[in-house]
């Protein structure tokens, strides 16, 4: 009987020992899942805070006579289809395909921005407007945050990925539905902000049907 008893204590002390483990596993990951999701939340902040500048910013650049009309559509469309990514922002890590869709609409809106304030140099006035400056200024630090949350949603993706591949915790991953996260890429133009420093000594625009200022002797 005392026998029995002895080795009903070991299966029991066993499997406690077998559900803790797993139930720190499961924990473990957990933890890590939700240090990606809040990651994620601060790159969603500070896209959308580039997002809210855009309005004003194109508000003070239709304000400069003869603007390029294509290169204001091209921002104002990028920023629409930055809006059209129907996926709820915590999912969408979860979904490779939806979150390429969105980083490719990110990375249209960043070019067009960079066109933008390339063109914004050829317009002395636009240059000189306090208000552009401000925007200017706040774009380009916004521009900077964005690189650095993505690097560290990478780093927390990236610590999730490689626990969740991990021999045993793969095989409870599967078991509770613990998907792979997705990764932010290099993309050209979107791994660095937009040049926005200004060129002072570019010449102005030519009025519509002025004559060509003539070139500088050699």
């Amino acid at each position: 009987m005392a026998k029995w008893l002895g080795c009903l204590v070991v299966v029991v002390v066993l499997v406690l020992v077998v559900v803790l483990a797993l139930a720190g596993t499961y924990n473990h990951l957990v933890s890590l899942s939700q240090a990606v999701d809040a990651q994620w939340a601060q790159v969603e902040n500070v896209y959308q805070r580039r997002a809210d500048l855009i309005p004003n910013l194109v508000a003070t650049v239709q304000g400069a006579a003869n603007f390029e009309k294509s290169v204001l559509t091209e921002v104002t469309q990028a920023r629409a289809s930055v809006g059209q990514v129907q996926v709820s922002g915590k999912d969408l890590p979860n979904d490779p395909q939806a979150f390429a869709r969105f980083e490719q609409a990110q990375g249209a809106l960043t070019s067009a921005l960079s066109r933008l304030l390339v063109v914004a140099e050829r317009y002395p006035d636009l240059k000189a407007s306090q208000n552009f400056r401000d925007l200017q200024a706040q774009l380009e630090g916004t521009e900077n945050r964005i690189s650095v949350e993505r690097m560290r949603f990478n780093e927390r993706a990236q610590e999730y990925n490689t626990a969740r591949l991990r021999f045993p915790t793969n095989v409870l991953a599967g078991l509770f539905g613990f998907k792979e996260k997705a990764y932010f890429k290099a993309q050209a133009g979107a791994e660095r902000p937009p040049q926005v420093q200004f060129n002072f000594g570019s010449p102005a625009p030519a009025a519509p049907g002025a004559p060509p200022t003539p070139a500088s002797p050699r």
